[in-house]
């Protein structure tokens, strides 16, 4: 028997594929709500058997364990290993069970920029005429597609599903960019690193971030690895020439030939890591073949997801931009970077993350900040030390209404020209349901500030 940890999308899914398979599966679900019993309902029907409530201990004639986002430390695991079960995740069990002749996977991780890298990937492969999904921790989980007629999958993966996957091999792997995140889950930054690097175990192509010291750490030990970099590429690497992206690794002579792949202003949103982030997904895409113009067509055709560095609105002359999505320092460094002159909305759950160096390096470009939500107090400790002269202002509210105080705030220390941007470098679930939430606050707090009738203009 089969046991599959959690019911939510990769469980079910996973749970799914075993029934497929005719593999009789127990699913354990801790949480009992309203969607897990309408999953547990359909799972049903498949014939797996869905326990709620805390387990107590694995279930009696347990084989195997399928694992989906559980930490290495949860007891139920350390019961497994020391029965001598063995422990995989969701995407492991479906590179498993993969039909012969199955889509090729094009995989790619990263501390920050896995979505927006693994959607411009699809964008190019399906601008290439080619039936391609993007897949993983994107949302769709790969159990669910890898039985589905694709000629090729874009595969997101986060450090947890890369520690339970150990013979997946891609034909093309890439790690966008490594920073301390999730070392609670992983227990240090080098086992967080490690899990990262996983990726490239068994991968045909290895794609790495030249100018980030723990890719390209990762990525040493593999000789032909192809780099990608912001500044003028080497043979052997794409990168940027003027206002160019350049491939310098899949011509038919690397050392005499550069091709061109897109311009800068195929590039949207235009900033430093989503150019590296287009760097990446078109190296990966070159190594399965697409020709240079659906790289192009794929970078013009790519929607962003909302509240990546999203412009909201122009009021009085100060552009606001919402980056919920930046919940850690490195996103939040990478957003502050796009910009010359800043009031910086910030604040949130750092878990545990330092932001001495994220304060060090955005010194220059602020104009002001505006702090919220719980670890606010240790960002303004850190823009005492290193950013003295930047006036602060923290909305201690947790209401509803706080993020029109801070909108507010930001507004008033604002000056033409200068960018208002929400770039937290902390989660969310101190003061929202989600990201997703923090961002659409601060977007309607903006329209507010700027509606008809305020005096302010748009």
């Amino acid at each position: 028997m089969i046991c599959v940890l959690g019911a939510g999308l990769s469980g079910a899914a996973a749970a799914r594929l075993l029934a497929a398979r005719g593999e009789r599966t127990v699913v354990l679900e801790g949480r009992d709500g309203e969607r897990q019993r309408a999953v547990a309902a359909e799972l049903a029907e498949a014939g797996v058997e869905v326990r709620f409530g805390e387990p107590a201990g694995l279930p009696e004639g347990t084989t195997q364990v399928v694992a989906t986002g559980w930490p290495p430390h949860h007891p139920l695991l350390a019961a497994a290993a020391r029965a001598g079960i063995e422990v995989i995740g969701e995407v492991e069990l479906a590179w498993r069970l993969r039909p012969e002749g199955a889509a090729p996977w094009l995989a790619l991780t990263g501390t920050n920029g896995k979505t927006t890298a693994v959607r411009m990937l699809t964008s190019m492969l399906l601008a290439a005429g080619h039936r391609a999904l993007a897949v993983g921790n994107v949302g769709v989980p790969v159990a669910e597609a890898v039985a589905e007629p694709y000629d090729v999958l874009a595969v997101e993966l986060s450090s947890f599903q890369l520690h339970r996957a150990p013979s997946i091999a891609p034909l093309a792997a890439a790690v966008l960019n490594v920073a301390p995140d999730h070392l609670d889950w992983h227990g240090s930054m080098e086992e967080y690193a490690r899990a990262k690097g996983e990726i490239f175990a068994r991968a045909g192509t290895v794609v790495y971030n030249a100018d980030d010291e723990w890719s390209a750490r990762l990525a040493a030990p593999y000789g032909g690895a192809v780099g990608f970099t912001l500044q003028v590429p080497r043979p052997g690497q794409v990168g940027v020439v003027e206002d160019l992206l350049v491939d310098r690794a899949f011509t038919a002579d690397p050392v005499r030939e550069a091709a061109e792949l897109a311009s800068l202003g195929d590039v949207r949103p235009l900033a430093p890591h989503n150019v590296a982030n287009a760097l990446a997904a078109a190296a990966l895409a070159r190594a399965y073949g697409v020709p240079e113009e659906a790289v192009r067509q794929g970078l013009r055709d790519f929607v962003p997801d909302p509240h990546r560095i999203a412009h909201v609105a122009r009021v009085g002359g100060v552009d606001y931009v919402d980056d919920s999505k930046a919940t850690n320092p490195h996103a939040a460094a990478a957003s502050l970077a796009a910009y010359p002159s800043i009031v910086w909305v910030a604040g949130g759950q750092l878990k545990g993350a330092d932001v001495d160096d994220l304060v060090r390096q955005a010194a220059p470009r602020l104009r002001g900040a505006v702090l919220l939500g719980a670890d606010r107090e240790r960002i303004r400790q850190a823009l005492a030390r290193h950013a003295a002269n930047v006036p602060v202002v923290e909305v201690a509210e947790q209401d509803t209404g706080a993020m029109d105080r801070v909108v507010a705030e930001a507004a008033r220390l604002a000056a033409p020209g200068d960018t208002v941007l929400l770039a937290p470098a902390g989660a969310s679930l101190d003061m929202f349901t989600g990201y997703p939430a923090r961002g659409e606050a601060f977007a309607r707090a903006v329209h507010r500030l700027g509606a008809p009738g305020d005096g302010s203009g748009t």
